[in-house]
């Protein structure tokens, strides 16, 4: 590293990311892209606010997820405070392809993937989370990955089927405005999107692995009827050698013959 290289250089406000606590950066360190995300001047001064800021980077340094934005420091930046140090993300959020109608087939195929293994990823990590919306779906500016941001504010022992399905309901409601917006004709899309904003959480997919089902155009209940029907025959199977190996069951069938003879 050149050491009369600047630390901080070309630090941009990005207004169009900023969320409801924070304000968000784009800069580079020692010549390298990064992100900022700092309290906003408001909020500078909070004992609360900053250890929230401190206790969201606790819980989002250790993930590792290809679509998720990564955090790999925490710091003082000069003029701009404490701030979380991400990788470069930069690109267009979902929102604003949709406004101006730059939604492709390849981006509702990431939705209908790279999503849904996000998802599953913060579920499986037990990840209190702001709503899936447009506006956190980011897909980067030369190769167009999928990342999610915003991902998590608090660890939790485990998430309730409430959490898992609101996560559900909100995927349902991402793509029924992609589909609506730019118009493309995707029924088994559509069909998914619907069940998963059904009113009645029973008849949404129930985790991330029905909902890979039902965007695969596969039926849990025939998987599921079809590996019970395998193990009972199994099971039937079993029980029947097992009775024609236990020696009453020999002696049995070897004095049949005698008794057909002596009834004649």
């Amino acid at each position: 590293m050149n050491n009369d290289q600047p630390r901080w250089t070309e630090i941009e406000h990005l207004p169009e990311w900023d969320e409801e606590f924070y304000h968000v950066y784009t800069a580079k360190k020692f010549g390298k892209w990064v992100m900022l995300k700092t309290l906003r001047p408001e909020y500078k001064d909070s004992p609360e606010m900053q250890a929230m800021l401190e206790k969201e980077f606790d819980i989002r340094y250790n993930l590792c997820h290809p679509n998720i934005v990564m955090i790999n420091d925490f710091e003082e930046v000069p003029g701009i405070g404490r701030c979380i140090i991400t990788d470069d993300v930069y690109g267009d959020s979902l929102r604003k392809l949709l406004k101006e109608g730059k939604v492709t087939e390849a981006h509702i195929e990431k939705l209908s993937h790279n999503l849904v293994d996000a998802l599953e990823y913060i579920q499986n990590n037990h990840l209190a989370h702001h709503p899936l919306t447009p506006e956190n779906i980011i897909f980067t500016e030369n190769i167009g990955n999928l990342k999610l941001i915003d991902v998590g504010f608090d660890q939790r022992k485990c998430l309730s089927h409430g959490d898992t399905s609101q996560d559900i309901y909100n995927y349902g409601m991402v793509i029924k405005e992609v589909l609506d917006t730019t118009g493309i004709d995707n029924p088994r899309l559509r069909r998914v999107a619907e069940r998963c904003t059904d009113a009645n959480p029973d008849r949404r997919p129930r985790d991330t692995q029905s909902l890979r089902m039902a965007l695969a155009g596969r039926r849990p209940n025939t998987f599921y009827i079809a590996v019970a029907a395998f193990l009972a025959g199994m099971v039937a199977l079993m029980v029947y050698l097992s009775l024609t190996d236990h020696p009453r069951y020999n002696s049995q069938k070897a004095a049949e013959p005698q008794a057909i003879e002596q009834s004649k």
